[in-house]
């Protein structure tokens, strides 16, 4: 299971700002480009995007439902990958002080992604979902756009 923490230097109704605007999606989804509204009212239950994840010369077209929401401390969402499968993805925001941990926790749902699922794969998960929520943290702290973000400036900045 994919579960990383990070802590963000905005309060979490800030964050949940960032979180629910559905213009901002591909800004911090590593991967993911040509986000766009599909259904209902971002992130209101039920409302779904429309996006691209790009892996190299591969293309994966992906639907993603809100499952819960609950302003400004739960988002749980469902990321329909087609013929890979589901996977939940549950983020809880938590004051930290005046900052907020993000609590972000991903796996495998339904389909193949859960009958793949191996440790290898949970390690490039987990790489992956940390240059996430540095690009979420830094979206959010507007130190820099995540969307120009190069693999240097993903790296954790050392303090």
């Amino acid at each position: 299971m994919a579960v990383r923490h990070r802590v963000i230097k905005k309060s979490p109704r800030e964050v949940w700002e960032v979180l629910s605007d559905a213009a901002r999606y591909a800004d911090w989804v590593v991967g993911t480009s040509r986000a766009e509204p599909d259904e209902g009212q971002w992130p209101e239950l039920g409302a779904a995007l429309r996006y691209e994840i790009k892996f190299g010369p591969i293309s994966l077209h992906n639907r993603t439902v809100v499952r819960r929401s609950e302003p400004p401390t739960v988002l749980e969402l469902e990321a329909d990958s087609g013929p890979l499968g589901t996977a939940r993805i549950a983020m809880e925001l938590r004051p930290w002080g005046e900052h907020t941990l993000i609590i972000f926790d991903e796996h495998p749902l339904r389909g193949a992604g859960g009958a793949l699922h191996n440790g290898l794969l949970e390690v490039a998960q987990q790489v992956r979902n940390r240059a996430m929520l540095g690009r979420l943290a830094r979206l959010c702290e507007g130190d820099e756009d995540p969307a120009d973000a190069t693999p240097e400036r993903l790296r954790p900045r050392r303090t």
